[in-house]
């Protein structure tokens, strides 16, 4: 522990200020309310993550069992296509986590032997400002980074930190010039077959946003795949409610046009570069769980109205692409 200490302590920041805009609270208020889920679904056993924990206080309101279900089948969908992607590449490969908020997925890949050769995080300055100071101040969560890293400190600047295998930005995704920039001074390797992943981030975004991005991504790499998980279905009396509740909420669902139907979402991913589009319901994914994962999941607390389950898990969708990588199978990757 000693070791660890001292190693710990020699991360090294210089903080910067940051301006804020009131616009984009709302979105960033959605990085707290995801965080603040998952820790309460992995608290009652949902699924095993050991970190979370250091990045959010558990929430003293318990959650809804219909909430838990749902990020239990987000986390599972995304880690599925995740996995196939580094199965495919053989790890050779980068990923790059678009809006990661406080995401948990770099340290759980390392445990499980199954790192892409960088790992990358983007979100909003203010957020990778909070995600930094736990980092730094936890050895749990710096250890596992230093491990891997040649030099014995890492650098922070303020709103980046970059190591071997893993790197988190503080840019807006809307800014793409910015974007790049940052991405390969921490050295993103075009040449490399490259995993991007956005979740309930596009959503945020003008449609006409939300299209760059996608054209930028599937224009910057030779091989690439794409997982967009978020909202569908958006156009029924259950969608409109839930723009409501969050415009309450000073959040506004910029994008919410493309989130009319699974055929609007592969549309865009098609008219944007991607040669292969897929997408499913969140129902549709729920009910292809291994039994065994369901019985467990549904053992751990008692929903008495299925339907409210089904409502909800049929408004979110995972949808994924892919552009090249023929050679290394990209296109057969499927739920």
């Amino acid at each position: 522990p000693m070791a660890t200490r001292q190693r710990e302590s020699s991360i090294t920041s210089c903080s910067s200020a940051s301006s804020c805009d009131a616009d984009d609270e709302g979105v960033r208020g959605t990085c707290e309310d995801a965080s603040l889920c998952k820790r309460f679904a992995v608290s009652i056993g949902y699924w095993h993550d050991p970190y979370i924990q250091h990045f959010v206080r558990l929430s003293k309101e318990r959650k809804a069992p219909e909430i838990n279900r749902g990020y239990f089948a987000r986390v599972h969908g995304v880690s599925q296509l995740t996995k196939a992607f580094l199965r495919k590449t053989e790890c050779h490969c980068q990923i790059i986590n678009l809006g990661a908020g406080m995401d948990t997925t770099f340290w759980r890949l390392k445990d499980e032997d199954l790192l892409p050769s960088k790992y990358f995080e983007v979100d909003f300055p203010m957020i990778v400002t909070r995600k930094l100071h736990s980092i730094k101040c936890k050895p749990p969560l710096s250890s596992p980074i230093l491990e891997l890293h040649s030099e014995d400190t890492l650098q922070m600047d303020g709103h980046i930190l970059d190591s071997k295998r893993y790197a988190v930005i503080g840019a807006d995704l809307r800014d793409l010039s910015e974007l790049e920039e940052k991405l390969k001074k921490c050295n993103m390797n075009t040449q490399l077959p490259t995993l991007l992943i956005a979740e309930c981030v596009l959503v945020y975004m003008t449609p006409e946003q939300s299209a760059s991005l996608l054209k930028w991504a599937a224009n910057s790499f030779e091989a690439a795949m794409f997982i967009n998980y978020e909202q569908v279905n958006m156009g029924d009396r259950f969608g409109q409610i839930m723009i409501e509740n969050l415009r309450r909420r000073q959040c506004d669902l910029a994008g919410v046009e493309t989130c009319k139907s699974l055929e609007s979402q592969k549309e865009r991913l098609l008219s944007n570069g991607w040669e292969t589009a897929s997408a499913v319901d969140m129902m549709e994914l729920y009910n292809r769980l291994p039994r065994a994962e369901v019985s467990r999941i549904e053992s751990l607390e008692f929903l008495d109205e299925m339907e409210l389950l089904e409502q909800l898990m049929r408004h979110y969708c995972l949808c994924w692409a892919t552009k090249g990588g023929n050679e290394l199978g990209l296109k057969e990757i499927t739920y």
